[in-house]
């Protein structure tokens, strides 16, 4: 089996926190952290066993093995 490393992004949103995987758009959420990284985990889980059923596996596939990311935080002007 081979394994990839994604990011995840996890916030609070009202009484659940949401999670994020910004390399695929697939997000999911739960009632902590933990719950909230396990649903995520599943959820990205599926959708790449989808994208091969659906014939997309190359489209996400660049986001999975690129050899070079970076994460880093963006301040913006709220009006």
């Amino acid at each position: 089996m081979t394994h990839a490393t994604l990011t995840a992004t996890i916030w609070r949103e009202a009484s659940a926190y949401v999670s994020l995987c910004p390399e695929l758009g697939v997000a999911s959420c739960g009632d902590d952290p933990d719950e909230a990284l396990a649903m995520l985990k599943e959820a990205v889980e599926l959708y790449l066993e989808n994208a091969r059923e659906l014939g997309i596996w190359e489209d996400v596939r660049p986001a999975i093995e690129s050899p070079s990311r970076f994460t880093t935080s963006l301040e913006v002007a709220l009006q």
